[in-house]
């Protein structure tokens, strides 16, 4: 007799395990059902589909040969039965059975199996803010959600939008409505920084820098939502029409909740499977759950954190797909394992790009890590080629073990960003120290990389600093020392050219001195040894060459700014004077 599977939730993870199924069992029966009329769809693309990137719904929903993926597509492609707008409310693990109703019918539906898959995705978390249910008022869940925006604004009823929560799909709408569209964004984050858990600090400092340089973009950090405001009467009566902020009222055609979501875990938990993190399904290597005949994968469970054994939550279509490709396996009695995750992110934002792995410095730091974690700023690609961009990279080690623990990094070149980023994802799981980084082969091209790579070169800091070589101080650190800079108890040696020093000489004389590189052996005694002599170059090389070559004079009063006044500028605080 053929096996018989069914398969809760038709997004990602459970489309992706029931074709896995088919293919090594084609004669398997494979029922996948799923609450809502659109399945089998990309979801993050969203932003995308209302900035107009992706020109309709369609390009979500369909294969990279432009093949709809709906209910036809899976039974006559795959040998699928999907059954859409049917919703499963209980499993009866004693009886094997998934109890379901369809909602347009009414209808009820008895589903036997011999192997259980949960891929029940994640609702958007709404927050008990008065007027969240107001018409105008919308989370980015689903292409129900993603096509009521852009019809709102396609039709030109938006001028201005506000934003609450300023994550990853909060930041790319607030760049699909400003860039595109010409609509005020208004984005409002509780946290002290974008991408809360999601983005190391000092990264975050900058990509905000970066965002509220934007037209069209107004960030606010820190800012407590406290209502939002409806109208009372006319024709408009029940529709948005304000947000209050901080005791502020900001007008607003439309409020989007990007709030983060939760794991969809109601059913598992009334069929009583065991949860854990988040309330999110608890699975082991395999992604069986505590029943061995039932599989979970997707935004509704948490996997291992390779880097610290720990569950933890990650919703990612890129996980779901591969986790749903373990399932598929282990359904049909393979042994498949699914170790985990390090925790890998990116987003591109008006032109820069963000990525992270790993832990940052302050979650290491948390579960009582010892880490360095130096700012490093570097060419790309070969400093002399045209296409070269300024990359910025904090690579997270711990300083006993000198084990890799993450990486940050931020710059134009988002393929340049990304790459890095994912060769550090790579080495994570093998548990890559210094050594391996810094000896990390990579391809080199002058228009595709550099000779040393920023990659080597954060690993060479990494070990300098750990060594005691190296005394950094950070852009922030920087900016408050320069602001405090009348006090009189530190100077500024710039160790430039004169063409790159003169504006700051200019504008920050005494307390700036200009001692370049090339003649610093000759000038030493003008290096004050009462103060704290905070070191500058553009990137922070010269910078640390200059405090190499004062410690070896025995002048060991100095800091070294990290990325130099090109991590400075980035950074935004202070406004540095003219550009150089």
């Amino acid at each position: 007799m053929s096996q018989r599977v069914v398969i809760i939730g038709a997004v990602a993870a459970g489309p992706k395990a029931g074709c896995r199924i088919k293919r090594l069992d084609p004669s398997a029966q494979v029922t996948m059902l799923d609450r809502d009329a659109f399945i089998s769809y990309g979801g993050c693309g969203i932003p995308f589909y209302v900035s107009g990137d992706v020109a309709d719904l369609k390009g979500l929903m369909s294969t990279s040969f432009h093949m709809v993926r709906d209910a036809a597509f899976f039974k006559g492609a795959k040998g699928i039965e999907v059954l859409a707008r049917t919703e499963a409310y209980e499993i009866d693990r004693a009886a094997k059975m998934v109890r379901a109703r369809n909602l347009e019918s009414g209808e009820d539906l008895a589903l036997p199996y011999d192997k259980l898959v949960i891929a029940t995705g994640s609702s958007p978390v709404i927050p008990p803010i008065p007027g969240a249910d107001l018409a105008g008022v919308y989370p980015v869940a689903n292409l129900h959600h993603a096509r009521a925006i852009k019809d709102l604004v396609a039709q030109g009823q938006v001028g201005s939008a506000a934003i609450i929560g300023a994550g990853a799909t909060g930041l790319e709408m607030a760049e699909a409505l400003a860039d595109l569209w010409g609509v005020e964004a208004h984005l409002l984050e509780m946290a002290p920084q974008v991408l809360p858990g999601a983005l190391d600090p000092d990264m975050a400092a900058m990509l905000a820098t970066h965002l509220r340089r934007q037209e069209g973009v107004n960030l606010r950090l820190g800012a407590r939502v406290q209502a939002i405001l409806g109208h009372e009467s006319g024709d408009e009566a029940g529709k948005v029409r304000a947000v209050r902020v901080d005791g502020e009222e900001i007008a607003v055609d439309l409020v989007i909740l990007a709030t983060g979501v939760r794991p969809n875990s109601e059913l598992a938990m009334k069929a009583g499977l065991a949860l854990t993190v988040k309330g999110a399904i608890a699975v082991d290597e395999t992604l069986r759950t505590s029943d061995p005949d039932i599989f979970a994968g997707g935004d509704c469970v948490a996997v291992r954190n390779i880097l610290t054994g720990q569950p933890v939550y990650i919703p990612s279509g890129s996980l779901a797909n591969r986790e749903g490709r373990v399932i598929g396996t282990n359904v049909c009695g393979g042994d498949a394992r699914f170790a985990g995750a390090v925790g890998s992110f990116c987003i591109k934002l008006f032109g820069l790009s963000a990525a992270r792995t790993g832990l940052n410095a302050e979650e290491a730091l948390v579960r009582g890590m010892d880490v360095v974690a130096p700012l490093v700023v570097q060419a790309d690609r070969a400093h002399f080629h045209p296409d070269q961009k300024l990359m910025y990279v904090k690579l997270v080690a711990e300083r006993a073990s000198r084990k890799i623990l993450g990486l940050a990094a931020l710059g134009e070149n988002g393929d340049a960003v990304v790459g890095r980023v994912n060769a550090v994802a790579g080495l994570l799981p093998l548990g890559a120290d210094l050594e391996a980084v810094s000896n990390l082969e990579l391809c080199y091209s002058p228009p595709l990389g550099a000779a040393v790579d920023v990659l080597n070169a954060a690993a060479n800091t990494c070990e300098n600093l750990i060594a005691g070589k190296l005394r950094p101080i950070s852009p922030q650190e920087f900016s408050r020392r320069l602001a405090a800079r009348e006090q009189g108890d530190t100077v500024f040696v710039d160790v430039r050219a004169i063409d790159n020093a003169a504006p700051y000489l200019a504008a920050l004389a005494p307390q700036w001195l200009h001692l370049p590189g090339e003649t610093l052996s000759q000038r030493i005694g003008e290096v004050p040894r009462d103060k704290q002599v905070v070191l500058v170059c553009n990137s922070g090389v010269r910078s640390y060459e200059a405090q190499c070559l004062l410690d070896a004079a025995g002048i060991t009063n100095t800091v070294n700014l990290s990325g130099g006044v090109a991590a400075a500028k980035k950074w935004g605080e202070p406004i540095i004077p003219p550009e150089d």
